[in-house]
């Protein structure tokens, strides 16, 4: 018997803020972006979008025409939490209509976390190989406006259907992991934007992937020159190429700019479009991987290096099963990405500054998203989710950056 994903299937914001826009209002050549970091655009949320609804649109493809009486357990992944308490996969279970008999939770370390759920995930699937775990990782990506990390921001979910003999692909036993306490990036409770210190960062995700490399090699894994494609987490594209010229020098091959295109080229196009989702980003990756990379990959391997600041690394690989393109969603990916709507930097930073009620006061959020399911109100600090077509207000919410009047 073998697991892993039988299905999966991600979603993004739909709205979007050029980086050429970007670029022109902080005074830079757009290239600084578009190659420097290799993104085009990054996802910005209507006011009534957020990580819950974006992880029920994800998930929605994966329940819609399957049954879900299998589903015993919902592993939602994210550092972008709307709750210090209540897990956001119970939003997300009832929006879905999934029935009672299961567990949800909610896992946090930084951009890491989708990858313990699979894990997870997989290990509840071989303890009973009849049940089924949903995974669903959801992020959104915040620094701050007008500061070195702006042209990083982004977000998305991804949402993954974990089986025993999965139709898209099996899980290797190997695995490799690293990890370190470090401050590279962190947020506080009282901020709502991350605190980063960029060239640190970037040093310590590569550190991270050579000794979970070394560790995956000690646990049996793969040798390099057999992993056909990879995966790695992207908080810039850029950073998957840096990332796979380092693993090659550890191997001690020399690739040339043509090669590192063949192995990665497919598995960034969707990241440059939504930009940073954090903990979804490995796994929209994989599945940007899956849907546009030219050649057969049936019975291919895959290798996939996880991130998380702060630290944690892990590296495994996955093993591409046959009859894969059959079940795929490109077309609707791709119909998802051109339907979103191109807004202007002014409208980014009203978004971008909207304020939350924070004292309990009521919030009515006017419909902006085109997506299934949506934020409607905020209401005695709770927040209200609805299916589309249930919000009856088109009430609009004050979009000033003045803190709410609580008296």
């Amino acid at each position: 018997m073998f697991v892993g994903i039988d299905d999966i299937s991600f979603y993004a914001s739909d709205f979007y803020l050029s980086l050429a826009t970007l670029a022109q209002h902080n005074g830079k050549d757009p290239n600084k972006y578009l190659q420097g970091l290799g993104q085009h655009q990054m996802g910005v949320l209507p006011c009534d979008e957020d990580i819950v609804t974006m992880a029920a649109n994800a998930a929605y493809p994966l329940v819609a025409n399957k049954g879900t009486d299998k589903i015993r357990t919902l592993l939602f992944a994210t550092e972008s939490g709307v709750d210090q308490s209540k897990a956001a996969g119970l939003y997300v279970h009832r929006l879905l209509n999934l029935h009672q008999n299961m567990r949800i939770i909610e896992l946090k370390q930084a951009c890491y976390s989708a990858t313990a759920a699979l894990q997870m995930a997989c290990a509840l699937v071989e303890k009973n190989p009849q049940h089924e775990v949903l995974v669903i990782a959801s992020d959104v990506a915040r620094y701050g406006l007008n500061t070195p990390g702006e042209a990083t921001q982004g977000c998305g979910a991804v949402a993954m259907r974990i089986t025993a003999q999965p139709r898209l692909l099996s899980m290797d036993a190997a695995c490799g992991c690293y990890s370190e306490e470090i401050m590279d990036f962190w947020r506080p409770n009282y901020m709502d934007t991350a605190l980063v210190d960029g060239k640190f960062s970037a040093q310590a995700y590569l550190k991270a992937l050579k000794y979970s490399w070394n560790d995956y090699q000690q646990t049996g894994g793969r040798p390099f020159a057999s992993l056909a494609r990879f995966c790695y987490h992207l908080p810039f594209g850029k950073m998957g190429e840096k990332a796979h010229r380092k693993l090659a020098l550890i191997n001690k091959f020399s690739l040339t700019e043509e090669e590192i295109s063949d192995t990665l080229l497919s598995s960034l196009l969707y990241n440059r479009y939504i930009g940073n989702s954090y903990a979804a980003s490995l796994y929209i990756c994989l599945l940007s991987l899956l849907e546009n990379d030219e050649s057969d990959l049936s019975g291919k391997p895959v290798g996939l290096f996880s991130y998380g600041s702060g630290c944690v690394g892990e590296f495994f690989s996955m093993e591409v099963q046959p009859g894969y393109q059959a079940f795929s969603r490109k077309q609707q990916h791709f119909d998802m990405l051109e339907k979103r709507t191109e807004i202007d930097y002014q409208r980014y930073t009203e978004l971008f500054n909207l304020q939350w009620s924070t004292c309990g006061k009521e919030m009515i959020l006017p419909k902006q998203t085109k997506g299934r399911y949506r934020l409607g109100a905020i209401r005695n600090h709770q927040r209200i989710y609805e299916p589309v077509s249930e919000i009856k207000t088109t009430s609009k919410v004050n979009m000033n950056t003045q803190t709410d009047n609580c008296y």
